[in-house]
């Protein structure tokens, strides 16, 4: 995949890191089996975990051990206590009721005439048969062993199994977010899944970043845990020097580093920009993680490359409309910075009437290609400094149209929402605007955010046919057009956030 992998040596586990014990529930009616089996096993390990034995006296009790220890590897059951049949329906229980398809469950019996070996394999799902008598010392301890072994084989299965899952569905979900700083907090969730640190308390308090380098600097794009708040702020200045350490090292020798409990992400994009994602947790990463991790960087590594060719895309495609609709200001004498103060406007007057998000960035992009239509009226009555004929008026108008034929042929939601403001923006709240008389809300709301900027931001500023306003005349007007040529409530809006329209003017100047 073009990202090297370097796993760092084990080292000793610290003592707050040792493995929890093997649950292995006793369920007879006997006390003194629950002595003996205890004593003969009290010293047995396996895979460094002890053994932690609980009891059960009844079928009743076996139920509530069973509901409260959902992670119980093993059951050494007694097939009769209070009835004959008490150990076979704890059984059903288990793998009917309770859905649980990993717990060993041992069947012992003092009667097997009651419930006989052959029947009962075949019949009921469990994983050994033992008539009392038969379980000597060596023979427990064997089948002990053997169940704990089985029982660990299947949860590694299972959580591979839950990891590919993982990386297919957050590969899905990754390749659909566009912006950087999603994806790069998705990644981050991801991992966090992938690795189990949601599933256990004693994980809660994993945390991670991503980075990507700017002017030599590496800085933020995303994080969990504790460095949640650090988002656009330099990594050097709050991660400690072990960690900082480690991030070099990623850098200088281009790979991705895996230790006991970190995870840095070293991915180069096409474009040669480096991005890392660092995930800390309280639990080592061990050999199944460290093969799901290789996995999930391909993944990673490709959608990485794919976030920043759709970024410069869209890049490519806003600066392209900014460009062509100053071409065409331009062209109508309205030289300097006007597409560029409408744009911010109508992202500001959207974002306070409530659009969604998508729909602001849309506006922004979008509003610039208003009066591209203007490109075909002829020079005479564009540059004319004088007030227009009727006639010359009507061929003026005739720009929405033309616009909209431009723009129109286009399947991309920027471009659709262009032709549909270059449509519309002189249309009227009150039905009278051009070239449809459309009414009220019939006007999209794109055209109407971008219908008002426009009128105040040209006001503002001479145009070959007119003065400049003053701020008071133009702020006067567009209160009286609240109604007749503006929507109300976008008036309301405009008119109480006036000072932070004004700032926009002032920062863009002809």
């Amino acid at each position: 995949m073009g990202n090297n992998i370097f796993f760092a040596e084990e080292t000793v586990i610290e003592q707050d890191e040792i493995k929890k014990s093997w649950k292995i529930l006793i369920a007879d009616d006997e006390k003194d089996v629950h002595t003996v089996t205890k004593m003969v096993l009290q010293d047995l390990e396996f895979s460094d975990r002890k053994m932690e034995f609980l009891s059960a006296y009844s079928a009743k009790e076996t139920k509530k051990v069973i509901n409260e220890n959902p992670d119980l590897a093993l059951i050494l059951l007694d097939v009769v206590m209070e009835e004959d049949d008490s150990g076979l329906k704890i059984v059903k229980f288990i793998r009917e009721e309770k859905k649980n398809k990993f717990i060993r469950i041992i069947l012992r019996t003092g009667q097997p005439g009651k419930a006989p070996e052959k029947r009962i394999i075949m019949d009921y799902d469990i994983n050994d048969y033992k008539e009392k008598t038969e379980l000597t010392f060596q023979k427990l301890y064997t089948t002990i062993i053997a169940s704990l072994r089985s029982y660990q084989d299947i949860h590694t299965i299972d959580k591979s199994r839950i990891g590919l899952e993982k990386i297919v569905k957050s590969s899905s979900s990754m390749f659909e977010m566009r912006s950087l700083k999603n994806f790069a907090l998705g990644v981050l969730t991801q991992l966090t899944s992938l690795l189990g640190f949601e599933d256990d308390s004693l994980y809660l308090h994993s945390a991670g970043f991503t980075v990507t380098e700017e002017k030599g600097e590496f800085i933020i794009l995303a994080g969990t845990g504790e460095y949640v708040d650090h988002v656009d702020e330099p990594v050097k200045t709050f991660v400690s020097k072990e960690v900082y350490g480690k991030l070099n090292s990623a850098i200088k020798k281009k790979e991705t580093i895996i230790e006991n409990k970190l995870y840095i992400g070293y991915f180069k994009t096409q474009n040669d920009s480096v991005n890392l994602v660092v995930l800390q947790g309280k639990q080592t990463i061990n050999e199944i993680d460290k093969e799901l991790l290789e996995i999930f960087s391909t993944n990673v590594a490709i959608a990485f490359d794919n976030i920043y060719l759709n970024q410069e895309l869209v890049e490519t495609q806003k600066e392209l409309i900014f460009t062509l609709g100053e071409v065409v200001e331009s062209r109508s004498h309205a030289l300097g910075n006007h597409v560029k103060r409408v744009a911010s406007y109508a992202s500001l007057l959207a974002k306070y009437y409530g659009l969604a998000p998508e729909k602001i960035k849309l506006i922004k992009l979008a509003s610039p290609m208003h009066d591209v239509g203007k490109i075909g009226i002829p020079d005479a009555i564009l540059y004319k400094p004088a007030k227009l004929t009727k006639e010359e008026f009507e061929i003026i108008k005739s720009h929405a149209k033309i616009g909209h034929s431009i723009l129109k042929g286009s399947h991309r939601k920027i471009l659709e929402i262009a032709s549909l403001i270059a449509l519309q923006h002189h249309e009227r709240w009150d039905g009278f605007g051009y070239p449809n008389g459309l009414k009220g809300k019939e006007i999209s709301i794109y055209a109407r955010i971008t219908g008002l900027v426009d009128i105040f931001d040209a006001l503002l500023h001479k145009r070959v046919y007119k003065e400049k306003w003053e701020v008071d005349k133009t702020l006067e007007f567009i209160s009286e057009q609240s109604g007749k040529r503006f929507e109300p409530e976008l008036v309301e809006i405009f008119l109480k956030n006036i000072d932070q329209f004004l700032a926009i003017k002032e920062k863009y100047p002809d």
